[in-house]
């Protein structure tokens, strides 16, 4: 099993706060995204590598291709999940991957959704996702910066 030390939603999945703040707060020298969406897209892929330091390896998976990089053997890095929406980390737990915890940063405002806190909004089924990985033991919470504190998730469902 690969060593997870942070998972993000943040529907942005990189920019300047992740590249910047989060990677350096969780010590990750790899980021992985998983999202079926930009694992098919080559030219967003392009664009996200030439965004992260040089330092940093960037591996983008779809779920399914996630699930068994995730799972296998160590390799020495210290990895930091990023996704787009709760179901994808549904998916992944489900699967057997060992998710202790996820930080849920960035859920922007969209047609279904409403505001949960802050700058985070979710739909009824991104609610309920977040609900089933809190009924599976991992801890969900928001923290939207580095600086603030957590804040659970659970109260605002």
């Amino acid at each position: 099993m690969k060593d997870i030390v942070w998972t993000r939603i943040d529907d942005r999945l990189i920019h300047g706060q992740v590249m910047t703040q989060w990677i350096q707060h969780c010590g990750a020298n790899e980021v992985v995204i998983v999202d079926d969406g930009v694992a098919k897209d080559t030219f967003i892929q392009m664009v996200m590598k030439s965004s992260v330091p040089k330092k940093i390896s960037l591996k983008v998976f779809s779920v399914k291709d996630a699930i068994t990089y995730l799972t296998g053997e160590p390799n020495n890095e210290k990895i930091l999940i990023l996704v787009k929406i709760p179901s994808v980390l549904v998916s992944l737990v489900e699967a057997g991957v060992n998710i202790t915890f996820v930080n849920v940063g960035g859920m922007g405002a969209k047609a279904g959704r409403k505001s949960l806190f802050k700058n985070v909004s979710a739909s009824e089924d991104e609610k309920n996702d977040l609900r089933r990985l809190i009924d599976q033991g991992v801890k969900v919470f928001f923290r939207v910066i580095v600086t603030e504190s957590e804040e659970d998730v659970a109260k605002y469902l």
